[in-house]
C-alpha cells in the first residue's frame, strides 16, 4: 500500500511539474504578438496610411513567426521529452527551471529584434546577438536535460533504451543553437545574409536523421 501511495505521490508531482511548463509555454508563445502594437494613426486616416504603417511591422511579425515556430518546436520536444520520464530528482526540476526561464525570455529578446530590424537600423548587430544568445540558452539548457533524464544511473525513464533514439535526441538540441550561434558570427561579417543561416536548421534535421537510421 505504501508502495501504490508512493507511486501515486511520483506520478502527481510529475503531473505538476509537466502543467506548470505547458502553462509557461502559453504564456511566453501569447505574450509574443503582445510586442506588436496596433498601429495609430495621428494625420492621414486612409487606407494607404495604414497599409504604410502596416509594413513598418513586417520586421516585428518575422520575428513573431520565427520566435513562435521555435517556441512551438520546443515545446514539442519538451512533450516528447517528458513522455519517458517517469521519476524525478531535484537536478531536473532547477533543469527544468532555467529551460523554462530561457523560453519566458523569448517575447523580451523577439520584440528587441523586431523592432530594431527595420531597414534603417539593419546594421544593428546587438539586437540580434541578444536573440540569438536566448535561443543559445534554450538548446543547451534542452540538451543538458535530455543529458540528465538519459542517465541510466538516475533511472528517471522508461522506453529509451534505444542508444540510436538517445543520440539522436541530445544531437537535434544541440541543432538549433549551434546554426544561431554560426548566423550571429556570420552577422558580424555580413549583417543581413547572416540572418537567413537559420534556414539550415531543417536540411541539419534531416542529415542528422537520415545518420542515424544507416546506423546498426
Amino acid at each position: 500500500m505504501d508502495h501504490f501511495q508512493n507511486e501515486l505521490k511520483k506520478e502527481f508531482q510529475l503531473e505538476r511539474l509537466i502543467l506548470f511548463s505547458d502553462a509557461v509555454f502559453a504564456i511566453a508563445i501569447t505574450l509574443l504578438v503582445i510586442e506588436i502594437k496596433v498601429p495609430e494613426l495621428h494625420e492621414e486616416f486612409t487606407d494607404r496610411a495604414l497599409a504604410f504603417e502596416l509594413v513598418h511591422l513586417i520586421p516585428k511579425f518575422l520575428g513573431f513567426f520565427l520566435s513562435f515556430i521555435i517556441i512551438g518546436l520546443y515545446w514539442t520536444i519538451h512533450h516528447r521529452q517528458f513522455g519517458y520520464v517517469v521519476n524525478y530528482d531535484r537536478r531536473l526540476l532547477w533543469l527544468n527551471l532555467f529551460f523554462l526561464m530561457a523560453i519566458v525570455l523569448m517575447p523580451f529578446s523577439s520584440g528587441l529584434y523586431g523592432e530594431y530590424s527595420t531597414p534603417k537600423k539593419v546594421h544593428l548587430i546587438l539586437p540580434y546577438g541578444v536573440y540569438c544568445a536566448n535561443i543559445f540558452f534554450a538548446g543547451v539548457m534542452q540538451f543538458f536535460l535530455w543529458r540528465h533524464i538519459t542517465n541510466p544511473a538516475k533511472q528517471l525513464t522508461e522506453g529509451l533504451s534505444d542508444h540510436r533514439v538517445v543520440w539522436l535526441a541530445k544531437a537535434r538540441s544541440l541543432v538549433v543553437p549551434g546554426v544561431f550561434a554560426l548566423s550571429f558570427f556570420v552577422v558580424m561579417i555580413h549583417p543581413i545574409w547572416g540572418r537567413y543561416v537559420p534556414i539550415l536548421i531543417p536540411l541539419v534535421m534531416r542529415i542528422l536523421n537520415k545518420k542515424v537510421h544507416r546506423k546498426p
